[in-house]
């Protein structure tokens, strides 16, 4: 008889193809959904941050940027983290760093601290928030303070949101004082040896002068309070009406002298 017909070997897969492949298990794919599915959360909520952020800014006044534009004691130089003001004569070398209010274009506030520019020679630096929101601005002071090398010396200060930021740089040595508008501090200033003006308004309905007296205990015992009668929040700019604030019966070129007298005699 003659052999039976054998049938040719089975190829070695492992040999071959090295080790066989195995399905993707399903704890991986849970974890991939996951994991696709926190990092969408996060892309959201920074496009949802950066959308609120910028919609319903305050923008400044155009009447109000027109007198400062035609005032031959003031230029204002623009850069990208700040509006600078100097006086055309008469510089002093004293300088303030002015941190806006929440969602309030920083050209909002040259107006009103044009007058000090002009009477005192006080150069201002307003910062561009990031985000329009002083609390996200976490920028070292040397980033506005250096762009203006020849001012001796420092003081800060904001408005609202921006004079809580504010107050966070005033114990800083390159400080010499704090300048509030319609303001208080979240942070202990009480022990630190500083000087302090804290301007409010009678009709400000958004910081009332109840909630920043209530908070004077955070600031040094000699620090000066000056309330302006018949001025509410948006006074302390030149960006229109507020929400939610009280009704202003006090013009805004008197509320821009009063500033000015204010500031004027506290940094001599």
């Amino acid at each position: 008889m003659h052999d039976a017909e054998q049938s040719p070997p089975v190829p070695n897969t492992f040999e071959t193809s090295g080790e066989p492949s195995k399905p993707v298990s399903r704890r991986c794919r849970i974890l991939r959904i996951v994991l696709i599915s926190f990092a969408s959360l996060i892309v959201l909520a920074a496009v949802g941050i950066l959308v609120w952020a910028n919609v319903g800014v305050m923008q400044a006044e155009a009447g109000a940027l027109e007198k400062v534009r035609t005032n031959p004691a003031v230029s204002v130089h623009e850069t990208p983290n700040s509006f600078i003001l100097s006086p055309t004569a008469g510089v002093s070398g004293n300088g303030l760093v002015f941190i806006p209010g929440a969602k309030v274009s920083a050209d909002a506030y040259l107006y009103k601290l044009s007058g000090v520019v002009a009477e005192s020679g006080l150069t201002v630096v307003v910062t561009k928030p990031i985000l329009n929101l002083a609390f996200f601005d976490q920028r070292p002071l040397t980033t506005f303070t250096n762009a203006v090398p020849d001012v001796d010396t420092w003081f800060v200060g904001g408005h609202s949101l921006g004079g809580v930021r504010a107050c966070q740089y005033a114990a800083e040595p390159l400080v010499g004082g704090l300048i509030l508008f319609a303001s208080y501090c979240a942070n202990d200033l009480a022990e630190v040896d500083t000087q302090v003006l804290s301007l409010s308004g009678s009709e400000d309905q958004l910081s009332t002068p109840e909630t920043i007296m209530d908070a004077a205990d955070l600031l040094p015992a000699s620090t000066t309070f000056f309330p302006i009668d018949g001025a509410n929040h948006a006074r302390f700019g030149d960006y229109g009406l507020q929400p939610g604030d009280g009704v202003a019966s006090l013009d805004s070129s008197i509320v821009r002298d009063v500033i000015t007298a204010e500031i004027t005699g506290f940094i001599r």
